[in-house]
């Protein structure tokens, strides 16, 4: 960008990025956006406790999320990290970044963050709140979502097919809402 500037001169015009330069690519209006985000130690899935979580790992689910977003014909974006506030800070910018809807696996924020359920409910998006395990049969603290106030639902205990059913029943929710606008 400097050396654009140079050539350029300081009464030329100003330099552009290749990505400002180039004409804004617009989605179709029926290409719905969904925004995957999981949370701390989901990173070490198929490393981590395999007799909970299996072995399969999350950038395996990741790329099923992929290959099912083209078949119902939608944009996934999956993120995780292990840090709550990246975490909200992708929540909260999730309209401005021109997503239609959330599907979240907090991890273990799921039963602390009310940070995270203040982010869900602010940033205005549907959101399915997702898990591998089951978290009702397992201990007693992880039996409390804080989250769940601001999601359409939760899908829990089908390991990696947690994710995909998410996503479907989300997709699913949100063209069905598509229609009624569009009919009223």
């Amino acid at each position: 960008m400097a050396q654009a500037r140079s050539r350029r001169g300081a009464k030329g015009p100003r330099a552009r990025s290749p990505r400002s330069s180039a004409p804004r690519r617009r989605r179709p209006a029926s290409l719905l956006r969904i925004l995957v985000v999981s949370g701390p130690n989901l990173d070490r899935l198929g490393k981590r406790e395999p007799e909970i979580y299996g072995k399969i790992t999350l950038k395996q689910i990741h790329s099923a999320l992929a290959a099912a977003g083209k078949a119902l014909e939608v944009e996934v974006d999956c993120r995780q990290s292990n840090h709550e506030g990246l975490l909200i800070d992708w929540v909260n910018a999730a309209g401005d970044e021109r997503f239609d809807g959330i599907l979240i696996n907090p991890g273990a924020l799921t039963h602390t963050s009310y940070a995270l359920l203040d982010s869900l409910k602010g940033c205005g998006l549907p959101a399915v709140e997702v898990h591998i395990s089951n978290p009702d049969a397992r201990e007693a603290f992880r039996r409390r979502s804080r989250i769940a106030p601001a999601c359409l639902g939760r899908v829990a205990g089908f390991r990696e097919d947690s994710y995909l059913l998410a996503l479907e029943g989300l997709v699913r929710r949100l063209r069905i809402a598509a229609n009624a606008e569009a009919g009223a």
